[in-house]
C-alpha cells in the first residue's frame, strides 16, 4: 500500500484538529511542522478555561468573534508557551489565514503557510506574505480514511472477491476484478 504524501499527511493532521473546534462559525485547524516534525497544533476556540461559542453563541463584535483564538494563533502559542522555536518552520492550515494571523506567522519566522481552502483571503495579507518571502501554496487534502482495523478489512474484502471470482456470473467476475483492482488486493497471495 502507498505511504500518504508530507503534505497531505499534515494537512490530515490539521482537518482532524479542526474537529475539536469550539467555533459554530468556521472549524479551522493548524499543524506547525519544522523538518518533517509536528511541533505544535491548535484549532480556533476561546480561552482555556472560559465559555465556548458552541455553548454560548458567538460574541461577535464588528463582523469578528472576538471570543475565538484562531487556529494558528493558538499553534503558534503553544510554541511560545513551550519555548519551541519557529524560525523557518511551516505551516499547514485547513482555511487561508485571517490577516492578523498571517502577521503573527510572518513575525514568527514561518516560511511556508500550506492552506486546504481559500477563505476570505485579504488582499493585504497575501502582499504582506509576498513581500516578507513567505511561500503561500494551495494542498487540497485528498480523502483519508482512517481504518483501524485495516488488516481485517483487506482480509474480508479479499475473501468477497475470491467468492465473486468463483460465481459462474460473468457480472460477478467483473465486480471482483475491479474491487480487487480498486483496494490493490493480491491475486493469490495471503494477506
Amino acid at each position: 500500500m502507498e505511504r500518504i504524501a508530507w503534505n497531505q499527511y499534515f494537512m490530515a493532521q490539521s482537518h482532524l484538529l479542526a474537529l475539536r473546534s469550539t467555533c459554530q462559525r468556521l472549524m479551522v485547524g493548524a499543524t506547525i511542522v519544522r523538518d518533517k516534525r509536528m511541533i505544535a497544533g491548535g484549532y480556533n476556540g476561546s480561552v482555556s478555561g472560559s465559555k465556548h461559542c458552541i455553548d454560548e453563541g458567538c460574541y461577535v463584535i464588528d463582523g469578528h468573534c472576538v471570543r475565538t483564538v484562531h487556529a494558528e494563533m493558538n499553534a503558534l502559542l503553544q510554541c511560545a508557551k513551550f519555548g519551541v522555536p519557529t524560525e523557518g518552520a511551516e505551516i499547514y492550515v485547513t482555511h487561508f489565514p485571517c490577516l492578523q494571523c498571517c502577521k503573527a506567522l510572518i513575525q514568527a519566522g514561518i516560511k511556508t503557510v500550506y492552506y486546504a481552502s481559500d477563505y476570505k483571503n485579504h488582499p493585504y495579507a497575501i502582499s504582506l506574505f509576498a513581500e516578507a518571502g513567505v511561500d503561500t501554496q494551495q494542498v487540497a487534502l485528498e480523502e483519508v480514511v482512517v481504518d483501524t482495523h485495516h488488516r481485517e478489512t483487506r482480509h474480508l474484502m479479499k475473501k468477497v472477491v475470491d467468492k465473486l471470482k468463483q460465481s459462474g456470473d460473468q457480472e460477478s467476475q467483473d465486480l471482483a476484478v475491479q474491487t480487487q483492482n480498486r483496494y490493490q488486493l493480491p491475486d493469490k497471495e495471503h494477506i
